[in-house]
């Protein structure tokens, strides 16, 4: 073990040392989880959170019982974007994260612990990427159906706290309609490959605009390249959600829960349907 490199590719996928105690950890004793899905992306700025926030909307209205880590510590919105401004309370048994008005959906976030919202996270790596180790083992995740992981973006220390010590049913990868799109998937991809982590699926997100007038979609970012890029890497889904100012007018507004999310839903099944069929329904509590 003390020769790893966290390339299970080197080895042998799933070996002794990666399924030890030393890398994944298990959850709080209280907790029980089916479902642990990343969602990801090689750069800033391409509406990662809100593509997660939206998820978990669309998970939570199909009757599921849903959860969101935010794990981006210095730059946290989830809880924004649901309207959550309470403190997140605990005991000596553990952290209880907040719960949304609407749909039920457990949230723990940097800023649901801070006195005030905008106090900056000043932290070097190592204490960020044991906060987030903390929100999975000292949080209360009570019945959770599927646990969604808003990650930072890039591939550094907390994507790799992560990937290293949460058992994770796959990553869902979130791009824009750039020229750039090959390399940004491409970053994520080899990492998880890396990790042992199975890719579900791509979300374009600002992928076009549909015109009011006459309905047709118009590339205003430039023609889509990500089917390709999803057969280069053989990632078997892909969702194209367009730009809609309505959704980050109710993200500002702390409503994402009143949210439209049906360009989500046949992308959703179908990754819902695939870490069913892969993980056969264990809980996360059992490692």
């Amino acid at each position: 073990m003390s020769d790893c490199t966290y390339d299970c590719s080197s080895c042998g996928k799933d070996c002794s040392s990666r399924r030890s105690a030393d890398f994944l950890k298990k959850p709080h004793e209280m907790s029980s989880i089916k479902h642990v899905v990343a969602v990801v992306s090689g750069k800033g700025g391409v509406g990662k959170s809100m593509t997660c926030a939206s998820l978990a909307v669309e998970a939570a209205r199909h009757g599921l019982s849903v959860a969101v880590m935010d794990a981006d510590l210095t730059g946290p919105s989830i809880p924004k974007m649901f309207g959550l401004n309470e403190r997140a309370m605990g005991s000596d048994k553990g952290i209880l994260p907040c719960v949304t008005k609407d749909l039920g959906i457990q949230v723990m976030s940097m800023n649901l612990l801070l006195e005030n919202e905008d106090e900056p996270v000043i932290w070097r790596g190592s204490l960020i990427s044991g906060t987030v180790t903390q929100f999975w083992t000292d949080v209360i995740w009570a019945g959770v159906d599927i646990l969604f992981i808003d990650m930072p973006p890039g591939t550094g220390d907390v994507p790799l706290t992560v990937f290293q010590s949460i058992p994770l049913d796959g990553a869902i990868v979130v791009t824009t309609p750039q020229s750039l799109v090959g390399m940004i998937v491409g970053k994520c991809v080899n990492m998880a490959d890396m990790m042992n982590v199975p890719i579900l699926g791509i979300v374009e997100n600002m992928s076009y605009v549909k015109c009011p007038c006459c309905d047709t979609k118009i590339p205003v970012f430039g023609e889509s390249s990500v089917d390709a890029v999803a057969l280069e890497h053989g990632i078997p889904r892909v969702a194209k959600i367009p730009v809609d100012p309505s959704l980050a007018a109710m993200a500002d507004a702390g409503k994402t829960e009143e949210s439209d999310t049906s360009c989500l839903r046949d992308f959703f099944t179908g990754i819902l349907s695939d870490i069913e069929e892969t993980s056969k329904g264990e809980n996360k509590d059992v490692n």
